[in-house]
């Protein structure tokens, strides 16, 4: 009777270690943290590495919610680092022309550093020419992240917490912030965007990061494809008109994929202004949510990017202001003229002051929402 039960009982473990081993989860994402610095005032920066089972794996860092590395697998299955940035944060705070950052409390242009909201005038630091550009000599580019991390079924998320206070940069508002990075298993990097003011201010978020998926030292023969049938023209300090023009016909056309170096050297006004391209597409169909902005690719290493947003607009620059003095990581050379090319899902420059444009006004009681995927095949 004792060695029945006895046997029974060994039988019932058994089962029971073999069912808890079929239910284990499958560890499909992985989350790193290391220490990365300290800044020139000593606070501490961490990195946080996502990892999936697909081949992919992004660096970021809490200083400027910044990308330093995204790999990607090349149509060989080879990890490709597809993003411009630096080794050190030295590097980072010495000189960075935003490589891989968040940007805020707006991206982009605001004329003269002036815009008037609820009729009271606010001036913002002018930190390009007489013009105000990505939140000023200190955006969220520069600031610290706090951060936490989730490992979900779905995916490795970093969500990245900010508290902007009234007056900071010359922006009215105590603005909370809250910006997510999630990495899934099809190969997509997610950027979330929620924000929440205690006054009515203007908001206009993006990430900054500058991508080459090839080897060439320029991004010429990369071919670029924007979902947007017109463009935002620009002024000689590289603030829109207020016009709106159909590309088509003009070197802006990029509605079917054409290399990016096909038509950047000609002799149009707006290309001489930009020294290349450094404009805004006007997305097709707006309000209809999350839909592709923009697909670029390179056809040696078989990668393929596609921005996917719920924005009106893109900037499209190609790295033209980039001249052989910032060092590349991970080696001892220097990216050159035109080396990565930046895809800002973002509303239209100089929205504060251009009634026609879609409002950039945030006020108490409303929640900020913004969401971009960049998702990686070959």
């Amino acid at each position: 009777m004792h060695l029945t039960i006895k046997k029974i009982v060994v039988s019932l473990l058994f089962v029971m270690a073999i069912s808890s081993c079929n239910t284990t989860p499958k560890q499909d994402f992985i989350i790193h943290k290391d220490h990365f610095g300290e800044t020139k005032d000593g606070k501490p920066v961490e990195r946080y590495t996502l990892s999936n089972l697909s081949g992919m794996r992004v660096q970021i860092i809490t200083y400027g919610g910044i990308i330093t590395s995204l790999e990607v697998p090349d149509a060989l299955g080879r990890p490709k680092d597809v993003v411009l940035g630096y080794d050190t944060l030295l590097q980072y705070e010495k000189s960075n022309p935003y490589f891989g950052a968040l940007i805020g409390r707006y991206g982009n242009r605001i004329a003269e550093g002036k815009f008037s909201l609820n009729n009271k005038e606010y001036t913002l630091v002018q930190n390009d020419g007489k013009n105000h550009l990505h939140g000023g000599n200190k955006g969220f580019d520069k600031v610290l992240w706090t951060a936490e991390t989730e490992l979900l079924e779905e995916g490795a998320r970093l969500k990245l917490y900010y508290l902007s206070t009234d007056g900071e940069e010359g922006y009215p508002g105590n603005l909370t912030v809250e910006v997510t990075y999630t990495l899934t298993q099809d190969n997509s990097l997610a950027v979330t965007y929620k924000a929440t003011t205690d006054h009515s201010t203007v908001l206009n978020l993006t990430q900054h990061s500058y991508f080459n998926l090839g080897e060439e030292e320029d991004i010429l023969n990369h071919e670029l494809l924007i979902n947007a049938d017109a463009y935002l023209p620009v002024d000689e300090t590289l603030i829109p008109t207020g016009e709106i023009e159909a590309v088509g016909g003009t070197a802006f056309d990029f509605k079917t994929f054409k290399a990016i170096g096909k038509d950047i050297e000609n002799k149009e006004i707006q290309l001489l202004r930009g020294l290349g391209y450094d404009h805004c597409w006007v997305l097709n169909d707006q309000g209809t949510g999350l839909r592709t902005a923009a697909l670029v690719k390179h056809a040696v290493s078989g990668i393929q990017m596609e921005v996917l947003t719920d924005e009106p607009g893109i900037q499209f620059y190609s790295g033209n202001f980039l001249d052989g003095t910032l060092p590349k990581k991970n080696s001892s050379s220097f990216y050159g003229h035109r080396s990565g090319l930046c895809l800002e899902t973002q509303h239209y420059p100089n929205s504060p002051n251009e009634p026609s444009f879609p409002s950039v006004v945030l006020n108490p009681g409303e929640a900020y929402s913004s969401k971009t995927i960049f998702k990686f095949s070959n």
